[in-house]
């Protein structure tokens, strides 16, 4: 358990990359010729794209790889200085292979400055001839146009449910871990195509237990179960609304669930309850407040309170 498995399962060749097919096919044509142009990787978190750029450079500059690959982490530093102390310096610096260019792979560049984007456009028509560029993002459209233009754009899709059970599967047998199939399929679920998460909530879950269980994964991933959500939100809505606040305050006050857990695990179970769709409508509205409102800095249990007394006033309008 020593090793983080995000790290110990990455994939090494592009044939490995999991859930890209159309982003896969196009990248092998680059590879093929030996040459590929500016890139821009555009996608949720842990769907790939920085594997995908380590990739690349595995398949270019094979041994050597990490002597002409250099990640930036665009976060760390938003404004212009990146591109001016540690980029243009980067770029400056000749590449020591056949190839003749190195590549910058510069991560979550859509917290950049436009500022320092603009920069970084100047840097990337100035080194060209030594240095590719791979920029990677969660959104396309906060990246400058002038960028976007000069690069091949990349999107990356949510990783689908099944291919993140083959995953964790593969995995599983490999570290040979005993698991249930329902455990794999709460994992997919909760992970919402990142893959990343699945294989860390994966890998806790094991250290918690010597088989992959629900329950195993419930703990690990300090989540609250989907059935108790259910529950409390059918006693709010049967007028049990004291019932449903303690066991609202046990999970949060003394379990220590987030709110934000427990918003999203109530937002899993509305559309499963036997109500009509307009009210499942209305609740998803009303949900979707008390998550602004926390992100806002509300206080969680409050707000979820008052969600909750919703659900009781619900229940009296349909005579429960």
């Amino acid at each position: 358990m020593e090793d983080l498995w995000i790290e110990k399962y990455r994939p090494s060749k592009i044939e490995d990359i999991i859930g890209q097919d159309q982003v896969v096919s196009r990248i092998k044509s680059y590879i093929k010729e030996k040459n590929i142009p500016h890139m821009l990787f555009a996608g949720p978190p842990g769907t790939g794209k920085t594997t995908t750029a380590m990739v690349v450079a595995r398949e270019l500059f094979g041994d050597s790889w990490k002597e002409n690959f250099l990640e930036l982490n665009a976060s760390d530093d938003r404004g212009i200085k990146i591109v001016r102390d540690t980029i243009k310096e980067y770029c400056k610096i000749m590449p020591n292979n056949p190839l003749g260019f190195k590549i910058l792979f510069l991560d979550e560049a859509d917290y950049m400055t436009d500022e320092a984007q603009a920069a970084l456009r100047r840097t990337m028509e100035n080194y060209t001839k030594t240095t590719r560029f791979i920029i990677s993002c969660n959104y396309s459209s906060k990246i400058i146009e002038p960028i976007q233009s000069r690069t091949a754009i990349f999107r990356f899709k949510g990783i689908s449910k099944e291919d993140i059970i083959k995953a964790l599967i593969k995995i599983l047998n490999n570290e040979k871990i005993k698991y249930d199939n329902d455990a794999l399929e709460l994992i997919a679920e909760m992970s919402m195509g990142d893959l990343r998460k699945a294989i860390n909530i994966l890998q806790v879950s094991a250290a918690f237990s010597e088989k992959i269980t629900t329950s195993a994964v419930y703990e690990a991933s300090g989540t609250v179960n989907k059935e108790w959500a259910k529950n409390v939100i059918q006693l709010a809505l049967r007028g049990e609304i004291i019932k449903a606040k303690e066991m609202l305050e046990d999970s949060m006050i003394r379990q220590g669930i987030s709110g934000q857990d427990v918003v999203e695990q109530f937002h899993r179970v509305i559309f499963d309850l036997n109500v009509p769709d307009s009210v499942k409508a209305d609740l998803a509205y009303r949900l979707g407040e008390v998550d602004f409102r926390i992100s806002e800095g509300g206080r969680e249990i409050i707000q979820i309170e008052s969600f909750l007394g919703y659900l009781y006033m619900k229940g009296s309008e349909k005579g429960r």
